[in-house]
């Protein structure tokens, strides 16, 4: 399977890890023009920190003290909407991230309708100078059914065109998507990562939903409203979407991780390693990555499995 950690050992010859930062970034879904609450799914520390006391220098050693003694590293901007911001605020974080010899790339989360001209001739700037560069969009659903239900203030005319004005700047593209969002079948969750494919992306990170603390889905679930996928309804699809994706596209996740009191639901998302090994037991059993590009899907089914 081409994994992330595959395709940067290819490129850069040996392990490269990235350095999770927090750039004390809002949201639009949090600050007002959209909303105060963020997405219905939403709670950061579920997967990043809040505004962080130390500098992005300080971050980024700190970051590399968990790593396994890497010799180069990736600065990944990831917790809320890291191209939110002027311009300069963001070229100053970006330049204090990079600065070091030691730091290859720049990775940097954000929505699909928070990427003007002027951040992707930004981004642009930093692979002109032989960085490694990706752009993350959280896109999580192409159907804008589920857009609106869970609020995320955008549609998929935004994502499409974030994709085009990226690609247009040769810019390489990982597109996050959600599996077992509410109202949603396997089928949808597959039509959507037919939709990804057709528009164009050179990464994917997909993850299960989880019902984390402090978001809307969390009074939701206690409602009973929404039922989370099983791991072994998890592994079977993310396996079959794994079979559906060309070999030139790079997964950069499979699953998802959250620790209580944090996560709620379901317990499986605690460690990474169980659906993981899961995912890859199918992909051994059935075939892997790029195995059944013109197949037809299976049945669809319920999305908790």
């Amino acid at each position: 399977m081409h994994t992330f950690g595959r395709y940067l050992r290819a490129r850069f010859g040996e392990a490269v890890h990235k350095l999770s930062l927090a750039g004390d970034f809002t949201c639009p879904n949090r600050d007002g023009t959209l909303g105060r609450s963020g997405c219905t799914f939403c709670n950061v520390r579920s997967f990043g920190r809040d505004a962080d006391t130390l500098s992005i220098a300080q971050q980024i050693e700190r970051e590399k003290l968990k790593t396994d003694r890497a010799r180069r590293y990736l600065a990944y901007f990831q917790a809320y909407t890291s191209t939110y911001a002027e311009v300069e605020t963001l070229r100053a974080l970006y330049a204090e991230a990079t600065a070091a010899a030691d730091i290859v790339g720049l990775c940097v989360g954000t929505r699909p309708d928070c990427v003007p001209d002027a951040v992707l001739d930004l981004l642009t700037s930093y692979q002109a100078r032989g960085m490694e560069v990706w752009l993350e969009l959280g896109l999580q659903s192409a159907h804008d059914r589920t857009q609106a239900l869970i609020r995320r203030g955008h549609t998929l005319d935004s994502y499409r065109n974030a994709v085009a004005r990226a690609h247009a700047r040769q810019l390489k593209v990982c597109t996050h998507l959600i599996a077992g969002l509410p109202g949603e079948t396997v089928a949808d969750i597959q039509s959507t990562l037919d939709v990804v494919l057709d528009i164009g992306v050179q990464g994917l990170k997909l993850h299960p939903l989880m019902i984390v603390r402090g978001s809307r889905m969390a009074a939701q679930y206690r409602r009973r409203e929404i039922q989370p996928m099983t791991i072994d309804a998890y592994a079977d699809l993310a396996a079959a979407l794994v079979r559906r994706t060309p070999v030139d596209v790079v997964f950069h996740r499979l699953s998802a991780t959250a620790r209580p009191p944090t996560l709620i639901a379901p317990d499986w998302c605690g460690s990474q390693w169980p659906p993981l090994k899961a995912i890859a037991e199918r992909l051994e059993r059935c075939g892997g990555q790029g195995s059944d590009l013109g197949q037809r899907w299976p049945p669809p089914q319920a999305p908790g499995g």
